[in-house]
């Protein structure tokens, strides 16, 4: 009988750990688009929120080609991250919080049209925490050298051991994953309130270039909102936060995470050229 080699130890090890977990890997079909996802807990999915479509009905399909209907439980367009609830009992993924090492093996299990799906590649880059473009707050950067198609998107980024480290989705130049950490905090605020908190200053802002450096013009102010209560004006100057000169007003709106709501901050506003100092409690941005 021929001795197992190195690779093939490998490649069963691989099939092995691909087979635990695809059960619980799904397809998401939306509106015009086609995504993956996996069962987060009973009866909630986790997938992409750039691959769900933004209206109509959501049909979800398992590995043995049964389909049920879902519906948005919440979404986070910051994150990428969103929540869809099913009527069933299929046994969640299991997660692990930790980061994979530069260079080690990863594995894309993912779905197409429910039949399970297996991509490998390797970590090209493990990093410390990071914001997306639109402001969420990301607690590793992990990118794949890994190929993906769009209906892969919210499948899950597995280790060497078949661990679980985060959901792979498409990013600008290589696959991104979204750790576990991230999903662990947001997904649980998605379950129970459907949206993630934001804070709100209630004003609208427009950069200008002052002399000594750069400033946020209030353009409009919310009549209820923190900023008209605390006494900010439109055609007040923002200069600067807490002392910190600002430095633009992206900078200042990512600022304005879920941990800033309730939080006291002074706010310096040039008024007729005069600096002027105002407590904001920065307050909870509204739905749309």
């Amino acid at each position: 009988m021929t001795e197992p080699t190195t690779l093939s130890s490998l490649s069963s090890m691989l099939s092995a750990a691909i087979a635990r977990v695809a059960p619980a890997i799904v397809s998401v079909h939306s509106h015009r688009l086609r995504a993956s996802g996996f069962v987060w807990k009973p009866g909630l999915i986790v997938t992409a929120d750039e691959a769900l479509a933004d209206e109509g009905e959501i049909e979800i399909q398992f590995a043995d080609g049964s389909t049920r209907q879902a519906h948005i439980v919440g979404r986070d367009h910051t994150t990428d991250i969103a929540l869809l609830r099913f009527d069933g009992n299929i046994a969640p993924a299991g997660l692990t919080a930790t980061i994979p090492a530069l260079g080690s093996l990863s594995t894309v299990v993912a779905a197409d049209r429910g039949a399970p799906t297996a991509s490998l590649g390797m970590v090209a880059l493990s990093g410390p925490a990071w914001r997306s473009l639109r402001g969420g707050e990301i607690d590793a950067r992990i990118e794949l050298d890994v190929r993906l198609r769009h209906s892969q998107q919210g499948g899950l980024a597995l280790n060497a051991s078949g661990d679980a480290f985060g959901m792979a989705v498409l990013g600008p130049r290589r696959v991104l994953t979204i750790p576990t950490a991230t999903i662990e905090r947001v997904a649980p605020q998605l379950e129970s309130r459907g949206r993630i908190a934001r804070g709100y200053l209630g004003l609208g802002l427009q950069p200008i270039r002052l002399d000594d450096g750069i400033g946020a013009m209030v353009m409009n102010v919310d009549k209820g909102g923190p900023s008209a209560t605390a006494g900010i004006r439109q055609g007040d100057v923002i200069v600067a936060i807490d002392g910190e000169r600002l430095s633009g007003v992206r900078a200042l709106s990512r600022t304005l995470g879920p941990q800033s709501v309730g939080s006291v901050v002074d706010v310096t506003v040039r008024r007729g050229g005069e600096p002027v100092h105002f407590k904001v409690t920065i307050g909870e941005r509204p739905e749309p």
